[in-house]
């Protein structure tokens, strides 16, 4: 490697890199950090030209890492941690006049229940405060919040490593979603009326959904659906103008409910309770608006279960 000035060392380089290696593709990683491709490849140019060597590989499905990117990734990310890390742990974090971004990971699903709520709270504590959600694969979250990409996860997620702390807000089940002029609506499901229904599916990776959808699959319940959709926003509404069923969490169909429209169904079958929590990362537990943004999420949770 040639010799560098450690002066000349762009801070925003070195974080491209480490997005680049969590994500295998430079057209994700562009995303990632809101910025074009083509300034993204301009970036890990200056980067092969730094470290002197190609870092990254194009293959046929994503950018190999070489061995020099290898073994510069783990002290990479643990500096820029630091950094983040003193950044805020030093700063105080008044919510009445931040001006902060806080950066979310969440399902479409749970952003449809989280969100309404936490904006409103956020319009009366903490008016200038920003809030940016990301859908992102587990296996590149822990990192990310590690690295101080992601500031709190929401949802069931088992797979987050150790260092990234949990907090249980409530325990979800899985009900079925009818409108009330559904003939279905006023009988209890049955084994048998599960397989007469037609369905709503909204596809998701999160974890609890594919808990359930795995429960019955081993049951043998075989849905016919009429229609397929790759997210769940408005899933509620279509159920609620025809005579098609949804299956989804009981907090969520609930918050979609709160008019009354539609029925919501126990399932004939026993359903895993789902776990929902928030999760942040032990490396930023001094960090003040972090917490502060968890402890609103706790309360707001707390308030809503004190009220159902």
């Amino acid at each position: 490697m040639k010799q560098m000035n450690i002066g000349a060392v762009d801070l925003n380089l070195l974080k491209t890199f480490i997005v680049i290696w969590e994500l295998r593709s430079l057209t994700a990683a562009a995303d990632r950090l809101h910025l074009t491709q083509p300034a993204v490849s301009h970036a890990l140019r200056r980067l092969r030209e730094m470290f002197d060597d190609p870092l990254f590989v194009r293959s046929t499905s994503a950018m190999v890492p070489t061995e020099t990117a290898i073994r510069l990734h783990e002290p990479i990310a643990r500096a820029l941690g630091i950094i983040h890390e003193a950044l805020h742990t030093h700063a105080s974090f008044d919510p009445a006049t931040a001006t902060r971004t806080f950066h979310l990971v969440m399902s479409d699903m749970s952003c449809s229940h989280v969100l309404p709520l936490l904006m409103e709270e956020l319009a009366h504590a903490a008016p200038h405060v920003s809030i940016e959600v990301q859908q992102m694969a587990m296996e590149n979250l822990g990192a990310a919040m590690r690295n101080g990409d992601i500031d709190l996860a929401f949802g069931y997620l088992p797979g987050l490593p150790e260092d990234c702390q949990s907090q249980l807000v409530l325990n979800d089940d899985y009900v079925c979603m009818l409108r009330k002029t559904h003939p279905q609506a006023s009988e209890p499901l049955t084994m048998e009326s599960l397989l007469q229904l037609r369905y709503v599916y909204a596809n998701t990776n999160t974890t609890g959904h594919q808990l359930a959808e795995d429960v019955l699959r081993n049951a043998g319940v075989k849905r016919d659906f009429a229609l397929r959709m790759p997210h769940f926003t408005v899933a509620p509404q279509i159920v609620r103008d025809t005579d098609l069923a949804l299956f989804l969490p009981r907090s969520i169909a609930e918050r979609h409910n709160v008019d009354e429209a539609c029925v919501l169904l126990d399932l004939p079958l026993e359903m895993p309770r789902i776990p929902v929590s928030i999760y942040t990362h032990t490396r930023f537990s001094a960090d003040s608006g972090i917490q502060w943004l968890r402890s609103l999420l706790i309360e707001m949770f707390g308030r809503e279960a004190e009220n159902a």
